[in-house]
């Protein structure tokens, strides 16, 4: 028996009708006019990327989660699961004697092989930026003050903010006795909430009990001064620096948590993430912080750090919050009574669209009623009506759809009614 073909949309993946896509678009556009204002500038890179630019940041069981292939040239290649790794490849191979700070923005599709569910996608929008160079609590400060701010300015009106740091976290494991080779995995349990199996972890690693239950107790700070009460070090110094200046940026709701530890061995210092409540149990928005990727990549050593947003949960965020989204109207619709009158209508679009106004014509030759029918599904704002009677005393009739009003103007006066 034949097998069917299945031609249809693959799992995880989804079509963007005209409606959403002027959603994405309105979005997309105010985030780069915010990355813009903040003097950052936008780079694309390849879709995809040799396999190991992702093992080498991410180790290789990530290749059970990203989509894997061999090009024609026997070649292992990887579409792009995220964009930091493309975006710091680019930086070391072509921008590295560029003037510091190098601040870099993308907005570009990746690819997981995730199982599909509300917010998550195999393949979906990834906003984020690179900040290369400078190594001062104040430009940390700016970054969080970025995410933010972008956050804020694009809609969502309830967003938390949560900062942590690993150095500290590092340094509270070094004085229990752990080794910097066990960190890793300590961190990704920390990472997924795995507290029991956490406990269970530092037993076998021979700390003592009242060390892990002090830890245990480390991590649930939820300010500065706590913090300071379990640890003296420069770490801490720093950190309070940062929120120092981010209240100087204006930015003073803020939560302090140190199980914040993002997972992954290039991290370091700062780290934070921005949740938007309102999406339930997939709440995070933005994770991002510094971390060490130049050196691993053949660079030379910079600091660097950086931020992703998932701007399909964005969407989703201000959907849920009843954000208004503006609606692509068409200024003027051009309705020519019948053929004859075609030439004269093609004209006067020509025209309306030479002086910027958003004007479409009748292509269908539906006739008069059926056209302003259609007119009014696409609200456009004004019709233009293009009679035979009209035409001999060189006039149109402009229609207000709204109203319901018509009026009979010259055509060279067309210009000036229809901005009105």
């Amino acid at each position: 028996m034949e097998e069917k073909t299945n031609i249809n949309i693959p799992r995880g993946t989804r079509d963007f009708s005209p409606d959403e896509m002027l959603k994405r678009r309105h979005v997309e556009d105010r985030i780069r006019n915010i990355f813009q204002n903040f003097g950052y500038r936008e780079v694309q890179t390849p879709t995809f990327e040799h396999l190991e630019l992702f093992t080498l940041k991410s180790g290789e069981e990530i290749i059970e989660e990203i989509y894997v292939f061999k090009d024609k040239g026997n070649r292992d290649l990887a579409l792009r699961p995220e964009l930091t790794a493309p975006v710091i490849r680019f930086y070391v191979e072509k921008m590295q004697m560029e003037s510091k700070p190098l601040k870099l923005f993308y907005i570009g599709n990746c690819y997981r092989y995730d199982r599909p569910q509300r917010g998550r996608y195999r393949e979906f929008t990834q906003v984020g930026c690179e900040l290369i160079g400078p190594d001062t609590p104040e430009a940390y400060a700016e970054l969080i003050y970025l995410a933010y701010t972008l956050l804020k300015n694009i809609g969502i009106k309830n967003i938390v903010l949560r900062l942590g740091n690993l150095d500290i976290v590092y340094a509270f494991l070094e004085n229990m006795g752990v080794r910097r080779n066990q960190f890793r995995e300590l961190m990704h349990l920390i990472d997924k909430s795995r507290f029991y199996e956490l406990e269970k972890k530092l037993y076998e690693m021979r700390v003592a009990k009242n060390k892990i239950k002090m830890f245990k107790e480390f991590l649930k700070c939820d300010n500065i001064n706590k913090v300071e009460e379990f640890i003296e070090t420069t770490a801490v110094k720093r950190f309070k620096e940062v929120v120092d200046f981010l209240k100087i940026f204006g930015i003073n709701e803020f939560e302090i948590d140190m199980k914040i530890v993002r997972g992954l061995d290039y991290y370091k210092g700062v780290v934070f993430e921005i949740d938007a409540p309102i999406l339930g149990a997939e709440k995070q928005l933005c994770g991002g912080g510094e971390y060490e990727l130049v050196p691993l990549f053949g660079g030379k050593e910079v600091s660097t750090a950086g931020f992703a947003i998932g701007f399909d949960r964005a969407i989703i965020a201000l959907e849920e919050e009843g954000y208004s989204f503006p609606e692509q109207k068409i200024d003027v619709y051009v309705i020519p009574v019948n053929e004859k009158m075609l030439k004269n209508a093609i004209k006067i679009v020509n025209m309306l669209r030479e002086n910027n106004i958003a004007a479409d014509i009748d292509l269908m030759r539906r006739g008069l009623t059926k056209s302003l029918k259609y007119a009014s599904s696409v609200k456009a704002k004004k019709t233009v009506i293009v009679g035979p009677k009209e035409s001999e005393k060189k006039c149109v009739i402009i229609r207000d759809m709204s109203s319901g009003k018509q009026v009979e103007v010259k055509t060279k006066d067309l210009l000036s009614k229809t901005k009105m």
